[in-house]
């Protein structure tokens, strides 16, 4: 019988890969409250947290057999929570820049819809059109434009040269970009 409680995360991450709800249980003892304890002091609201803390482990239980934790799983958690977080800002961003456009143009007298497109829409076809990137091109343009990791952070994270990083990074801009327009989320995504 194996004692989950004594295993190291490298195991439990291969038993998880196999579909081990026994092995997720485990991390998820390990781990959900450190991360919530991070969450809050990312977002200084408990409920924000705590959603942000169980979205973590539902992902990472929906997508157990694709994950490849190429740091340990502890730095693979915090990112993701770092990940969520910052999506989450952008996300406020966004809505707070739109509904700002909003009033500015009904104060001047702009009320055209055609004129604002919906923010989930917009979000969700970046996130479809980040989807569509090559795996590892994908990685990149998340830890340069959410994660704010630095292009030689990411070349030591995904095993790449510097320049390959610019490679990709400037590839992946020049595929989402023509989907997004110049709007506020392309702007705020590409500078």
């Amino acid at each position: 019988m194996v004692v989950y409680d004594k295993l190291t995360d490298q195991e439990l991450t291969e038993l998880l890969g196999g579909g081990d709800s026994a092995a997720f249980g485990e991390i998820y003892n390990r781990y959900s409250n450190l991360l919530y304890v991070y969450a809050f002091k990312l977002t200084a609201d408990a409920a924000t947290a705590q959603d942000i803390v169980q979205e973590l482990f539902i992902s990472l239980w929906d997508k157990r057999g694709q994950t490849v934790f190429s740091a340990s799983l502890r730095a693979y958690l915090y990112s993701s929570v770092r990940y969520k977080f910052l999506k989450l800002v952008a996300h406020d961003r966004v809505r707070d820049g739109y509904a700002a456009q909003f009033l500015q143009g009904m104060e001047e007298g702009l009320n055209s819809t055609e004129d604002y497109m919906d923010e989930k829409e917009l979000i969700a076809a970046v996130e479809r059109l980040v989807l569509d990137l090559p795996p590892k091109m994908a990685r990149a343009f998340i830890m340069s434009r959410l994660e704010f990791y630095s292009n030689t952070e990411i070349a030591a994270e995904l095993n790449v040269s510097e320049k390959t990083v610019q490679n990709l990074l400037s590839m992946a801009v020049k595929r989402i970009r023509p989907n997004v327009g110049n709007g506020f989320l392309s702007l705020f995504l590409f500078c």
